[in-house]
């Protein structure tokens, strides 16, 4: 009757079904560690480029210090020729003739006669180092 179970009587029983189970080996493949000659290269190879790259960031660092500083004292160099600049407009002006006899006159000072002008003659012809070496000697001897 199994057969019938199936929906069709022409099928042939099948008589004890067998499972065949083909079994299969894999290989499996082990990765061994690494050995510690190779493990130490690896970590000394990271922590030269470390180094490196710490160096490298460092100077930059320097050189960026560097150029603020720069920047500062150009700065610093503009604003002092204009400040200089304009200090030498005041000097201009001050020392102008026209406002030195202002000045004098505001406080009682007249342009000199030629009489009030007296002229001495130098005694001594030599030049002004020989005569004051001539004089230290004169007053180094009692």
């Amino acid at each position: 009757m199994p057969a019938y179970i199936h929906g069709n009587l022409a099928v042939e029983q099948k008589s004890g079904q067998k499972v065949s189970i083909k079994e299969t080996k894999k290989i499996v493949y082990r990765s061994k560690s690494l050995p510690v000659q190779e493990k130490l290269l690896y970590l000394f190879t990271v922590l030269v480029c470390v180094a490196v790259a710490s160096l490298i960031i460092w100077r930059y660092a320097q050189i960026y210090e560097m150029n603020t500083r720069i920047m500062k004292l150009e700065t610093d160099i503009q604003m002092l020729q204009a400040e200089n600049s304009v200090l030498k407009r005041s000097v201009d002006k001050l020392s102008s003739p026209d406002r030195l006899r202002e000045e004098a006159k505001k406080w009682g000072m007249a342009p000199s006669e030629e009489k009030q002008i007296s002229k001495v003659a130098r005694p001594n012809t030599e030049s002004p180092s020989n005569a004051t070496a001539a004089n230290q000697k004169k007053t180094d001897t009692p």
